[in-house]
């Protein structure tokens, strides 16, 4: 029989391994996302915030819809390793943080009811940017969105993840409990403040006296994260089992580098991640600008001219000089938009972009940053553009990437987007006159002040002409 990873693996004492007794681990944090992210990153940092400082901070990973990752590692005993890969090779950590794991979409009451425990005093997410069910024109909730209208319409029977907030702060509150912090990990500007207007818009549906509640107690501190997760593979696994000695299911790569800038407002306590390097600060905003604008701006572009080129991954882009090149401009047109960060050296961290994407041992597939790009254009490319334009520049370079989505919409008609119908439709009706025209009348999408540019719209037609 294979033998697998389990509590039972005696282990390479090259692998890093949890320094600290599982056996006495209790859970003090829920996660919403059981994703490659978080493991490769929340779950990083606690295991050393654990190490470092022992407490009852164990993670209940909570899925909210696959079975797959919670059966998974539920089979593992909660372990699972990471692959650390750069140009010096490979090291592994097995991380031990999870003591318990869920799938909300078959185990909903036992989620609700870790949500009223009083020994749960973080919440944090990874469910992605469309999970949130964000309108995108009035930033409160959108109603047509199916997890919004279910948990609008069943309050106790919720199914998104917002709902299962709501419902959770609700308990506690019928218990005269302490509310939980709401930690949000996903890239969304000031995700703390989003989350919040989102859980009150809720709460005030369901009881105007559970929203002042909320709005009183509960903090909801914005954080920034980051570290490269490409999806696992095959060779992800068997890379993995080389190091290991036995399979892990969950196997990760990833890159050295990661980061999280958390403000400190925690109403109940929270694990020591300063340990692991994690930096808490008053205002996350300037570091989560740098990172959208910077980091994800290229992503997206990098990802769009990769499709558009026929190559796979990242790396493969910055393989090309004359591509490397097109990122660092996008970079420095991306900063001039930015105020100062501090204690950050912009240009110290764009050459730390241009190393990190060129990584040959990360295989991060361009297919994969480029999925739901309507809910990612606005914080990465739309923002920095009418930013640009209100400082008298041109918004060029931000023109090139939406020019590069849209040619790939046009030439492939299809993508991985929760607005898929709407923007094949628009590549569908495309004008070679003017292919923005029918981009511009998607709801809630381009900013007015682009929409009405017309200079910045023909920048952007000029992009998709290039690849027609």
């Amino acid at each position: 029989m294979t033998r697998t990873l389990s509590a039972e693996t005696q282990l390479p004492s090259n692998v890093a391994q949890p320094g600290y007794d599982r056996s006495e681990l209790r859970p003090g944090i829920l996660h919403f996302g059981l994703g490659a992210f978080h493991r490769a990153h929340q779950g990083v940092y606690t295991q050393r915030a654990l190490q470092s400082e022992f407490g009852p901070w164990g993670i209940v990973a909570v899925n909210l819809r696959s079975p797959e990752p919670v059966e998974a590692l539920a089979a593992q005993d909660g372990l699972y390793s990471i692959t650390v890969r750069d140009s010096e090779g490979d090291t592994s950590e097995v991380v031990g943080a999870t003591v318990d794991w869920l799938c909300a979409a078959t185990d909903r009451e036992r989620v609700l009811t870790y949500l009223a425990s009083p020994f749960i005093h973080v919440v944090t997410l990874t469910v992605s940017e469309k999970a949130y069910g964000l309108h995108p024109s009035t930033g409160g909730l959108d109603k047509a969105h199916p997890a919004v209208a279910n948990d609008l319409a069943n309050p106790d029977a919720p199914v998104g993840a917002i709902g299962y907030l709501v419902a959770g702060l609700a308990s506690r509150r019928e218990k005269a409990m302490r509310p939980f912090t709401i930690l949000c990990c996903d890239n969304l500007p000031s995700n703390g403040k989003v989350v919040r207007r989102l859980v009150l818009d809720m709460a005030t549906r369901r009881d105007p006296e559970l929203a002042k509640w909320i709005e009183q107690e509960v903090t909801f501190p914005s954080s920034m994260v980051d570290r490269i997760v490409p999806a696992a593979t095959e060779d992800t696994r068997t890379r993995a089992k080389s190091l290991l000695g036995v399979e892990d299911a969950l196997a990760l790569d990833t890159e050295p580098f990661m980061q999280w800038v958390i403000e400190d407002e925690f109403v109940s306590g929270r694990p020591a991640w300063e340990a692991g390097g994690a930096l808490f600060v008053e205002n996350v905003e300037p570091y989560e600008k740098m990172k959208l604008r910077l980091l994800n701006g290229s992503h997206t572009m990098i990802a769009h001219l990769g499709l558009l080129k026929g190559l796979e991954c990242v790396r493969d882009v910055m393989a090309v000089p004359e591509f490397v090149a097109t990122t660092r401009d996008h970079m420095r047109a991306a900063a001039a938009t930015l105020d100062p960060v501090p204690g950050i050296d912009l240009d110290h961290y764009m050459d730390q972009l241009i190393d990190r994407f060129s990584n040959r041992a990360i295989a991060h597939r361009n297919i994969q940053i480029a999925m739901d790009s309507s809910q990612k254009l606005p914080q990465r490319i739309f923002s920095p553009a009418v930013d640009a334009l209100a400082s008298g520049s041109d918004g060029a370079s931000f023109a090139r990437v939406v020019g590069l989505w849209i040619a790939a919409l046009i030439r492939f008609r299809d993508c991985n987007d929760p607005r898929r119908d709407e923007l094949l439709a628009a590549a569908q009706a495309a004008d070679p006159q003017d292919y923005t025209a029918s981009f511009v009348g998607i709801e809630g999408l381009i900013p007015l002040s682009l929409a009405q540019s017309r200079a910045w719209r023909d920048l952007v037609n000029a992009e998709v002409a290039k690849w027609r």
